[in-house]
């Protein structure tokens, strides 16, 4: 029987974060349909999968549970966050500051610059979470979320590749309570 989120202490937490596959992806689309009005298909994550040298997808899970996963496309020096969720149920016990972690530091690791993201003008706490990460606002895409007819902000973060921004990840992973283990699939 796995632990009900509300019995463990923040400080409890093993997050095991894991390349995604197509083992994961049942409860991959579980969460997708809770998060988003127009959720991506099955045919397209397994898309986005198959292109290994451009895309690094994730998922992250405790006590065998999956509880949120993230994408990532890597392109000519820039980085850009194609998807972040998180179980509802798991909000707010930095699974979604473990996973961004995550997306950061392979990026760079490919030859990112840059990190790119939208989220929605509404998402105050996504937009929080990505400003500890440098990101900045650069612009609105209006009505990108068509089936809201939400604007999305554009942010951006700059010079990822240095030694300060390697530093600001390593503060930002330095108040995370419990243990986060991420297998690359690399080693």
């Amino acid at each position: 029987m796995v632990q009900a989120r509300r019995e463990l202490a923040p400080d409890q937490l093993v997050v095991h974060i894991v390349p995604m596959r197509r083992r994961h992806l049942r409860s991959v689309l579980k969460i997708e349909a809770q998060v988003y009005a127009r959720p991506w298909s099955l045919s397209l994550f397994v898309s986005e999968m198959a292109m290994r040298t451009s895309r690094a997808y994730y998922v992250a899970r405790i006590n065998g549970v999956l509880c949120g996963y993230a994408g990532l496309m890597v392109s000519e020096g820039d980085g850009h966050v194609t998807t972040l969720a998180v179980d509802p149920e798991w909000h707010r016990n930095k699974i979604g500051t473990r996973l961004l972690l995550t997306l950061a530091r392979t990026a760079i690791r490919r030859g990112a610059c840059n990190l790119t993201l939208e989220v929605r003008v509404g998402n105050s706490a996504a937009q929080e979470m990505y400003r500890r990460f440098g990101f900045r606002p650069a612009g609105i895409r209006k009505n990108y979320y068509v089936e809201t007819n939400e604007d999305a902000l554009v942010m951006w973060a700059h010079d990822v590749d240095t030694p300060e921004y390697t530093l600001r990840l390593a503060e930002i992973e330095a108040g995370i309570p419990g243990v986060t283990l991420v297998s690359d699939g690399l080693r």
